[in-house]
C-alpha cells in the first residue's frame, strides 16, 4: 500500500495526470445551479461561471470541478438535458482558455461522456458509480480519472463509520474494477455531509480519516462549508470559509491528496502552512534533502 504522502501519479483523461501525495491540491467548486447550498445562483450565467473558475485557477485551484445538479439535500433532480446545457459550454470554453484539469460533477453516464468529449479529465459522482450502472464503462473507456465517493442516501447504514465507509467503498471498487478502471484512475471521498446524520459522525469520521488508508487509494476531502461546520460554529454556510480551512489543514495532516472547496486562496494558504511543517518533518527524518 502506498504511505499518504509518496507521490502516486493520478491517471487522467486526454493524456493528463496529476502527482498525489507530497503536496495538497486544490479542487475548486463551480456549481452552475440555481440552488446549491451556499453559491446557488453565482455562476447559472455561462460567463460568470468561467470568470470565476478562472479566478479559482489564478488563486491556486488545480482541479475546476463544474456541476450542474445541486446535491443538497431536498434538491430538485435535473434533467439530463438540463444538466449537459448547464455544464457543457463552461467545460468546453475553460478548456478552450487553460490547462486546467476539468472535473465533471455528475452520476449520469450520458453527461460524464459528453463532458470528457467537451474536455473534462475527471468524473466525480456522488454516488459512487452506484446510481448509474453504465458509468464505470463510460469512465473506464476514456481513460478519465474518477472520484469515488461515499454516501449514506437511500440505504441503510452500518452503525461504525468507519465500517460504512469500507462497506460502500469496497462495493464501488469492486464495480470500478470490473468495469476496467485502474486503480491509479481512482481518488476516494469519503463523503463528508452525505447523510452523516448527525455533526458528530461528520466529527468522528474526520477524527477516524487515517484509517481510510487501509483502502489503499489517494483521498479527497470535501467539507467546504457544510453544515456540520455550521453547527460548530454558528456561523451560516458563507462564512464557514475558516472553519473550512481548519478543516483542510487537520485532514491534510492525516493525509489527504485532494481538497474540493469554495474559497480557494483561504484553502491555499492553510496547504502552505501544513506543506511546509511536513516537508520539514520529512527532511528531519531524512525522507527528502533539503
Amino acid at each position: 500500500m502506498t504511505a499518504p504522502f509518496d507521490p502516486v501519479a493520478w491517471k487522467l483523461a486526454h493524456g493528463r495526470w496529476l502527482t498525489l501525495g507530497p503536496a495538497g491540491l486544490l479542487m475548486a467548486i463551480i456549481n452552475v445551479t440555481p440552488d446549491s447550498f451556499s453559491d446557488g445562483g453565482i455562476n447559472l450565467a455561462t460567463t460568470d461561471a468561467i470568470d470565476n473558475a478562472l479566478r479559482a485557477v489564478d488563486e491556486g485551484a488545480a482541479i475546476i470541478d463544474v456541476g450542474g445538479e445541486s446535491t443538497r439535500p431536498g434538491a430538485a433532480e435535473v434533467s439530463a438535458e438540463e444538466e449537459q446545457a448547464r455544464v457543457l459550454p463552461v467545460i468546453a470554453a475553460l478548456a478552450a482558455q487553460s490547462d486546467v484539469i476539468l472535473s465533471i460533477d455528475t452520476y449520469r453516464a450520458s453527461t460524464a461522456e459528453r463532458a470528457i468529449a467537451a474536455g473534462a479529465h475527471i468524473v466525480n459522482d456522488v454516488h459512487g458509480l452506484q446510481r448509474d450502472p453504465e458509468l464505470a464503462g463510460v469512465v473506464a473507456a476514456s481513460g478519465a480519472g474518477v472520484c469515488i465517493m461515499h454516501t449514506g442516501r437511500g440505504r441503510r447504514k452500518l452503525p461504525d463509520v468507519i465500517e460504512d465507509q469500507f462497506a460502500f467503498l469496497n462495493g464501488s471498487l469492486a464495480m470500478a474494477r470490473g468495469a476496467g478502471i485502474a486503480d491509479d484512475a481512482i481518488v476516494l471521498d469519503p463523503g463528508f455531509g452525505f447523510n452523516k446524520e448527525t455533526p458528530a459522525e461528520n466529527i468522528e469520521l474526520m477524527a477516524r480519516f487515517g484509517e481510510l488508508h487501509a483502502l489503499g487509494l489517494p483521498l479527497l476531502a470535501g467539507t467546504s462549508r457544510k453544515r456540520f461546520l455550521g453547527s460548530v460554529t454558528g456561523r451560516e454556510p458563507s462564512d464557514r470559509d475558516v472553519a473550512t480551512a481548519a478543516t483542510t489543514a487537520l485532514l491534510r495532516r492525516l493525509g489527504a491528496a485532494i481538497f474540493r472547496v469554495h474559497n480557494v486562496a483561504i484553502n491555499r494558504d492553510a496547504l502552505a502552512v501544513v506543506d511546509a511543517i511536513l516537508q520539514r518533518e520529512w527532511e528531519m527524518a531524512g525522507r527528502i534533502s533539503k
